[in-house]
């Protein structure tokens, strides 16, 4: 093994044990750092012992062919790596202090409108055990704005549907309530009282949404299912991810507070979510030029 890798190991298990990162986020720093410290190789030089001006040739090999945020993601794991180092004793500098990120543009994340996700929900078969099993959990994603990990991950003990809401753990191992509301509460009922049992055959598991194989249903499996009834209802690039922001979006275009819509959706900083300013600002603008006689 590598001391470069020795040292990413170190690294991401301080990450994990510190920050309670989840292993995609840590898969996804593994695979950033293990690309630039082959750039360094290739120049001859080494991610622990390199320079500024070492480190500003690793990211520009990659100007032609990455995007902009992609590189700005490089740069932002590569200071905290050396951040790493500098408190660990490792080294006594921090050569990507001074390292400026691509400017990006803002980018608006990629929504439904209501009508849109009104037909993503009616595609399921619910006259089949699947099927009631699939509208329960596209009810539940549009509902509560989980992440698809967050949902394949709920149990059975994280349902307080008495009360209608979800306790759920996100990133950094956070723990939050998160309603239901009435639809989505009926539609899990249904698939729990009449759909779950048949799946499971009478096996034990704890997994809310199950697959007949009499297991919990993978991250996979659920962005595969959601991506297909999405094409069929003629709806490109759905994923899981963009139903959340269906979720987010259509909060705000409602009237919803931002702090509100932070705390449902499990952001850590405010920051992240004020993105969502911006998307209710560029609806009100298509709604003024499609209905005022000046627009």
């Amino acid at each position: 093994m590598s001391l470069a890798r020795d040292g990413i190991d170190i690294f991401l298990d301080q990450l994990w044990l510190e920050d309670g990162l989840s292993q995609n986020t840590l898969a996804a720093y593994r695979r950033d750092l293990s690309k630039l410290s082959a750039r360094l190789e290739e120049q001859g030089a080494s991610l622990d012992s390199a320079d500024e001006a070492e480190l500003e040739r690793a990211l520009l090999a990659g100007v032609e062919s990455e995007k902009p945020a992609t590189r700005a993601r490089l740069t932002s794991a590569l200071r905290r790596y050396y951040q790493h180092l500098l408190r660990s004793g490792r080294r006594s500098d921090d050569p990507s202090a001074r390292l400026a990120s691509p400017k990006q543009g803002l980018r608006l994340p990629k929504s439904l409108s209501e009508v849109d996700v009104e037909a993503l929900l009616a595609a399921p078969d619910t006259d089949t055990p699947l099927g009631l099993r699939d509208r329960a959990m596209l009810e539940v994603l549009y509902a509560s704005g989980l992440r698809v990990s967050e949902l394949v991950g709920l149990t059975l003990n994280q349902l307080n549907l008495l009360d209608g809401v979800v306790q759920t753990v996100g990133k950094g191992s956070k723990e939050r309530l998160v309603p239901l509301g009435e639809i989505a509460q009926d539609w899990l009922l249904r698939y729990l009282r009449e759909a779950r049992p048949l799946l499971l055959a009478g096996l034990p598991c704890d997994a809310v949404f199950v697959t007949q194989r009499k297991a919990g249903m993978t991250r996979q499996m659920a962005w595969h299912l959601i991506t297909q009834y999405a094409a069929r209802q003629g709806l490109s690039r759905v994923s899981p991810h963009v139903l959340r922001h269906a979720f987010a979006t259509h909060l705000v275009n409602h009237g919803a507070d931002l702090r509100v819509v932070q705390l449902l959706l499990g952001h850590a900083d405010i920051s992240t979510t004020q993105i969502y300013t911006h998307v209710a600002r560029e609806r009100l603008k298509q709604l003024h030029a499609r209905h005022h006689p000046r627009g």
